[in-house]
């Protein structure tokens, strides 16, 4: 499975408070989550986003609750990957479990600007950055996660069995 897309770029420690504010929390669909992904560490996020975008980060990206609405919010504002040097161990699981591709890298977080167009291929973990032509290795997921993730997730994957 192949992604591409431009990089939005955050620090370390980014909270699920922050990605999708618990105030929002109510929301009934992924729609609505979508609408208010980031929105307290990035007024922008939302507007600028677009579906095959990918967010790199530094350490511990989704610490904080075990909300699985934070990776549902990624998913459905458009991101196809997140790449960071470190994930919370809940929120590592919670995008597995709902299809979300993640990838810990942290050459690529060191070498990827904002703004730069990234494409990956995840069965190899191959991260490209396409503006600067440098390439960069993950680990990438062995086949059977990768089957959950391009089923859609864990309950999609079962469906399918």
């Amino acid at each position: 499975m192949k992604v591409s897309g431009k990089v939005f770029k955050y620090g370390s420690d980014v909270n699920t408070d922050v990605i999708i504010p618990a105030r929002y929390l109510n929301s009934t669909t992924e729609e609505e989550l979508a609408v208010h992904c980031m929105e307290d560490i990035d007024g922008t996020f939302v507007k600028n986003v677009a579906k095959g975008d990918i967010i790199v980060a530094e350490d511990n990206f989704g610490c904080g609750s075990s909300r699985e609405h934070a990776p549902m919010a990624i998913k459905a504002s458009g991101i196809s990957l997140v790449i960071a040097n470190s994930f919370a161990r809940i929120f590592y699981r919670n995008s597995i479990n709902i299809g979300l591709p993640i990838l810990e890298c942290p050459e690529a977080v060191a070498g990827i600007s904002a703004g730069d167009t990234v494409s990956c291929d995840l069965d190899t973990g191959t991260v490209t950055d396409e503006t600067t032509g440098i390439t960069y290795k993950a680990q990438p997921f062995p086949p059977f996660i990768q089957g959950i993730i391009e089923a859609g997730g864990l309950m999609n994957y079962v469906k399918k069995a």
